[in-house]
């Protein structure tokens, strides 16, 4: 920004913003790729740190933001053993798990000021449930819905955001309130402050993103005593268990395939598995927060729903299942990233990441068509659980190798 201003070089900003859209980036007449321009901020930015970890937030999380964002770490050949994606609202969850407990025993809000208006997050936790469940709910309020436009004086202004506290606020104590930009640090909060300090405590900063997503990061590598008691359901996170009763050693035993809280794009799981013949599978999908689902009820509170698998024979099989979460709740094929840069994009198990740096070269890691014999008992977690679905039994036949979708391997 100082060369800019000095006229030793252009200034491109929004990269993100410019990435997403997709349009080359015109900068004195020549066309550059807005993806290259956000890898070269970011290897500018690292210099030449050696990054064992790293966390990025951004204000949403959606398949094509998690498109670029592979591709840049991809572009810019990050070497990082972990790398990892939240949104603007779980960098204030995981802000706050660090701070006391007395600031968000009620509902927490954070204010973010922009410039039309105002974007807020409010976030709650439900105690009563076990661990216990924290969401965030955004909103947008523009100035003008409340009667300030832009040339209006810093009176309006309070009057205005004085409104949009005071709807934010309702519905319940609040404990804690952030406000988010350099436009809060300004002289003009007379009313709206008195109001928002009348039993809160209020903060006021620029920089709670970043370090929530530091402190999301440590979450991950030394999880505190708060995160292991709470789990965050965002927008992008599963908000269900997902699992399936089996026989193990011939005992009935509950399977536990996808966990709630977990990221869209990281839910996968990967088993094998003995049917008794015919061609169906049933899942337990068990929401932990309200809101119907597909399916008859189960005991323990949650849904049955059938999966039927086509193609398999009529008499008792082994296959490999491998389940993908896409976006909403769907079982398909995996989600790969079309090829947009030098080198393809694509999420992968923690193996065949581990295979991948070993060989220093991209290529998709391939499978035996008939899996080894498991050595000892299946645990719920194993990536390659072997366990026997209850079904009439059939006439044993060659195992066979299928995919959720129906298709054979």
């Amino acid at each position: 920004q100082r060369l800019a201003g000095e006229n030793q070089g252009v200034l491109v900003e929004n990269l993100l913003e410019l990435a997403l859209d997709g349009e080359p980036v015109i900068v004195d007449g020549e066309s550059f790729d807005p993806v290259a321009l956000l890898a070269l901020f970011f290897k500018r930015s690292l210099g030449n740190l050696k990054v064992a970890s790293m966390v990025i937030t951004c204000p949403m999380l959606d398949h094509r933001v998690i498109e670029v964002l592979g591709q840049v770490a991809g572009g810019m050949e990050l070497r990082a053993d972990k790398l990892y994606y939240q949104s603007y609202s779980e960098s204030f969850y995981t802000y706050m798990l660090r701070q006391p407990e007395e600031l968000w025993l009620h509902r927490s809000v954070l204010f973010e000021y922009r410039a039309d208006g105002v974007k807020a997050y409010l976030m709650e936790c439900n105690r009563r449930t076990r661990p216990m469940v924290v969401s965030v709910e955004e909103r947008e309020y523009l100035f003008s819905d409340y009667g300030y436009f832009s040339g209006a004086g810093y009176e309006e202004l309070d009057q205005a955001f004085c409104r949009i506290a005071e709807e934010a606020c309702s519905g319940g104590p609040v404990g804690s309130v952030y406000l988010i930009g350099e436009e809060f640090g300004e002289d003009w909060m007379k009313n709206s402050l008195r109001f928002l300090c009348r039993g809160r405590r209020v903060f006021q900063g620029s920089n709670l993103f970043s370090k929530g997503a530091c402190w999301g990061m440590l979450e991950k590598l030394e999880p505190s005593e708060a995160g292991k008691n709470h789990v965050f359901l965002g927008k992008d996170k599963l908000k269900a268990n997902i699992g399936m009763d089996i026989l193990r050693q011939g005992e009935e035993s509950y399977c536990a395939l996808l966990d709630a809280g977990v990221n869209w794009y990281q839910a996968e799981q990967s088993i094998e598995i003995y049917i008794q013949g015919g061609n169906e599978l049933e899942l337990t999908v068990t929401p932990l927060i309200g809101g119907r689902a597909v399916g008859a009820a189960s005991e323990n509170g949650g849904r049955k729903v059938r999966m039927v698998l086509e193609g398999l024979p009529e008499t008792a099989a082994r296959i490999r299942l491998r389940l993908f979460l896409d976006w909403g709740i769907s079982f398909g094929e995996p989600y790969m990233l079309p090829e947009r840069a030098a080198r393809t994009v694509a999420y992968a198990s923690k193996q065949e990441l581990e295979q991948a740096i070993s060989r220093r070269c991209h290529t998709q890691r391939t499978e035996n068509d008939t899996p080894p014999a498991p050595s000892k008992a299946p645990t719920a977690r194993d990536g390659a659980s072997y366990i026997q679905a209850r079904h009439a039994k059939r006439e044993p036949s060659p195992p066979v190798v299928v995919r959720t979708d129906g298709g054979q391997e």
